[in-house]
């Protein structure tokens, strides 16, 4: 049975600058850190850095939640990401929006009001 988000993991050939540049994204290090992988906790779950692997924006595509999507994708957008979909409402309040980060992955991002968090489990 699968109990729900745990773990993205986003392809960092260069580990250093990932880490500089979602240490800044997230506002926090990372809590785990070593030459093989890097790990931070975001609300509970996990965005980790890999250096092995080629970025992308295909494939499986997480969305990260904020609590407003328009002003978390300018800020990422000011952080040197590029804008690849832009701030979408799809129903019920439901914003969406992905960025490009500087290493070639997706970033999506959420703002979902009708998101239990007493639901995670």
């Amino acid at each position: 049975m699968i109990l729900g988000l745990r773990t993205v993991i986003y392809p960092a050939p260069d580990l250093a600058r990932a880490k500089r540049w979602y240490s800044e994204v997230l506002g926090q290090p990372p809590y785990f850190d070593q030459p093989f992988y890097v790990g931070f906790n975001v609300g509970g779950f996990e965005l980790g850095l890999l250096p092995d692997g080629k970025p992308g924006t295909s494939g499986p595509q997480a969305l990260w939640g904020v609590a407003d999507a328009a002003a978390a994708h300018a800020r990422l957008l000011a952080l040197g990401a590029t804008a690849l979909e832009p701030v979408t409402e799809v129903g019920e309040g439901i914003k969406v929006a992905a960025v490009t980060d500087p290493f070639g992955n997706r970033l999506g991002i959420i703002e979902n009001p009708v998101f239990d968090l007493k639901a995670v489990r």
